[in-house]
């Protein structure tokens, strides 16, 4: 049977501040506030049915999976590692404003054809998500939770639902759960005809 529950989880805080700053490849591992965050979902999920732990290749990722998996095996997607931002890894938003200061500008209106500069393009990000994605849907089993990054999830989210979340969303430790409906396709939320995942859905 194919997957009919995603319960997308965004990593928790890492000691590379990533509630501050952009971190796409950079393999910042989890801070204490974001592995207690990560227990506390495990420990919100211990009595839900969970057929599949995913996370992709960065600590923060796969971390989080392990803590909120309680143990489980955790199956590693490297399509769904954040996107690469070039020279702008590690940067805080006023970083990057002050040193790009016009990209800045196309990057927060959302020019055409914008690009980070030095990093990954988009549509190549865009191009390995649904790999990954698509691995995962045709794995068997009712329900997949997956640790994974703010843009991933954003990207999972769109190419399902065609919905676009709101800007920053997730937030650190925040879950959007996706639930497959027979005639309508994907949607956000937890509509169905099997118990709800206890994991808050937004």
């Amino acid at each position: 049977m194919a997957l009919r529950r995603l319960v997308l989880i965004r990593h928790g805080e890492t000691e590379g501040e990533s509630s501050v700053r952009f971190h796409g490849s950079c393999d910042v591992d989890l801070s204490q506030e974001g592995r207690a965050r990560m227990r506390q979902i495990g420990a919100e999920l211990r009595h839900q049915p969970v057929d599949l732990f995913v996370a992709s290749d960065r600590r923060r990722s796969w971390r989080g999976a392990m803590l909120v998996g309680r143990g489980r095996p955790v199956r590693l997607e490297a399509d769904l590692r954040e996107i690469h931002f070039g020279r702008w890894e590690g940067l805080t938003r006023e970083e990057i404003q002050a040193r790009d200061p016009v990209l800045y500008e196309d990057w927060q209106s959302g020019a055409e054809g914008f690009e980070y500069p030095g990093g990954e393009l988009r549509s190549a990000f865009r191009e390995r998500v649904a790999r990954g994605l698509q691995r995962i849907l045709a794995s068997p089993g009712h329900t997949a939770v997956c640790v994974l990054h703010k843009g991933v999830i954003r990207e999972i989210v769109h190419q399902l639902s065609g919905e676009l979340l709101a800007p920053g969303r997730p937030e650190l430790g925040e879950s959007i759960v996706l639930t497959r409906q027979p005639e309508d396709g994907w949607i956000r939320g937890q509509r169905s005809s099997n118990p709800p995942c206890l994991c808050q859905a937004a």
